[in-house]
C-alpha cells in the first residue's frame, strides 16, 4: 500500500470517530520541516501522526517533533495502517474536563 494510500484510509477513519477534528498537512518550502503528516483533535486532545509504509523510517526532524509533542502532554507517533492509529487512541487518556482553560 502507498503511503497516500494509508493517509487516505487514516482520514476516513477519524472522520468517523467522535469528537474528532483531523486535517492532512502539506509539506512543502513554507511548511515546517518534520511536522507530522495528520493533525487531529480528539476528545480534547492533540495528536499527530506520522504516516509511514511498514518498512519507512522517519526522519531525524520527523523523530525530534513527535518527541517535542508527546513531552507537550499530545499524542504522536509513526503509523502504518488504521490500526496503529486506533491503538493510539485506545491508549491515550482522555482530556480532563476540570482543567481550567488558560488564555495566554
Amino acid at each position: 500500500m502507498l503511503e497516500r494510500e494509508i493517509v487516505a484510509a487514516v482520514m476516513r477513519h477519524l472522520k468517523g470517530v467522535p469528537g474528532c477534528f483531523a486535517w492532512k498537512t502539506h509539506g512543502g518550502m513554507y511548511g515546517t520541516a518534520g511536522i507530522p503528516d495528520i493533525i487531529a483533535c480528539v476528545g480534547g486532545r492533540f495528536c499527530a501522526f506520522e504516516v509511514k509504509q511498514p518498512s519507512g523510517k522517519l526522519t531525524r526532524l520527523q523523530e525530534v517533533a513527535l518527541k517535542k509533542i508527546e513531552d507537550a502532554g499530545g499524542v504522536a507517533g509513526k503509523v502504518t495502517s488504521v490500526e496503529d492509529v486506533k491503538r493510539l487512541l485506545a491508549d491515550m487518556e482522555p482530556a480532563s474536563a476540570g482543567e481550567e482553560r488558560r488564555d495566554i
